[in-house]
């Protein structure tokens, strides 16, 4: 048996690792391929492209990157037509994904989309062109079936593939320990993403927002870098007198062990709210993905946290909003108000909540093996 899988992100990465892991459970000999990164190869995916070759952030950015993007599409139709896969799963990453999907059709390959693509943010309308390109919906919140449903699209809720990764953090007093840390004082997460971009624009107001809690609130900083970046890179950004600790593959044990966060908008939103911990939602990206964005999208809220909720329940800063000050300012609030911190809390708890139950990636690997006629499958 044959399966091809594209993530084009880290996240993608990280939730894709466990279906690849699940599906090999059950069928040792299945052969994996595709678009992943270090944590499916390891679980045994044979990667055509890396994620970092194709993490792009905003529409002007991937319009600079089109001569590459439209490279790996023939590559990968060339693929499908010569190695046959018993199925096609799209892992998030809609934008190469859903185009990518109107070409696979034609090869009369099963089509499985896990981590819907969220139409209901920017293009209801487009739900309804996609039934002729799925197969399977997954989807990871709850409020996603109606919407596919609606549509006559066979869709499944299957929770939220965080809640099986979220690893027992380290205690406050050995993480402290470890990084240099004094348990008196407060600690403020910083976690800027996993792209290039993202760093570029959010990192350094973030960093500048550091600067202002170490002086005005005796605020110490770690930085939960993702593992797909360099160390270096990330350096780069710090100055040498800033007293910022940069700690990679260890972020949920700082966002575990932080009294506040200043997270960038995404999949890291619902990572900091299983912890518990207030924060503050950042997005910027170029001025042109911007406006065009403007004119897309239908909600109210950016940050995945208070999409979940229903409610602004944490605030967001987007695009200009996102200085040093802002920054500081709000994340003040929540150092200084004991009451804000456990009303906050509370909330996130009950986003918590709304992911379901842990299983996600088993229930993907059963979805896929069913569609597939895999006569073994209990999906």
């Amino acid at each position: 048996m044959r399966i091809m899988i594209i993530a084009g992100e880290a996240s993608g990465d990280l939730h894709g690792a466990g279906v690849v892991r699940e599906l090999k459970k059950r069928k040792s000999d299945i052969e994996i391929f595709g678009i992943g990164g270090e944590k499916m190869q390891a679980e045994g995916m044979k990667l055509i492209y890396h994620v970092r070759e194709l993490s792009f952030m905003g529409f002007w950015e991937v319009v600079k990157h089109l001569p590459l993007i439209r490279s790996v599409e023939r590559t990968l139709e060339a693929v499908l037509s010569g190695r046959k896969p018993d199925a096609l799963v799209l892992i998030d990453y809609p934008g190469f994904n859903l185009r990518f999907a109107e070409k696979a059709r034609r090869f009369g390959i099963k089509i499985v989309y896990y981590i819907s693509p969220q139409v209901w943010a920017w293009n209801p309308g487009r739900v309804k062109k996609m039934r002729a390109m799925i197969d399977k919906m997954l989807v990871v919140f709850p409020f996603e079936v109606d919407i596919y449903r609606k549509f006559g699209i066979d869709v499944d809720f299957v929770g939220h593939p965080l809640l099986e990764v979220l690893s027992t953090p380290q205690a406050k007093d050995k993480f402290c320990t470890r990084h240099g840390f004094d348990p008196s004082q407060p600690i403020v997460g910083l976690f800027p993403g996993s792209r290039r971009q993202e760093l570029e624009r959010i990192f350094p107001p973030m960093l500048g927002a550091a600067e202002i809690l170490m002086r005005n609130c005796g605020a110490q900083v770690a930085v939960g870098a993702a593992s797909i970046l360099a160390y270096d890179f990330v350096k780069s950004f710090v100055r040498e007198d800033l007293p910022v600790k940069i700690i990679q593959n260890a972020t949920y044990d700082v966002m575990a062990n932080c009294d506040v966060a200043l997270v960038a908008s995404g999949t890291a939103t619902l990572e900091t709210a299983c912890f518990g911990r207030p924060m503050v939602v950042v997005y910027k990206t170029s001025w042109v993905s911007y406006c065009i964005g403007r004119l897309l999208i239908r909600i109210k809220n950016i940050g995945l946290v208070n999409i979940v909720a229903g409610q602004t329940i944490v605030p967001e800063l987007i695009q200009h909003q996102v200085t040093a000050e802002r920054l500081a300012n709000l994340a003040a609030r929540f150092l200084e108000d004991s009451s804000l911190r456990e009303r906050t809390r509370q909330a996130l708890s009950q986003v918590k909540l709304r992911l379901g139950a842990p299983g996600a990636s088993a229930r993907v690997a059963d979805a896929i093996l069913a569609l597939s006629y895999y006569p073994e499958a209990s999906y």
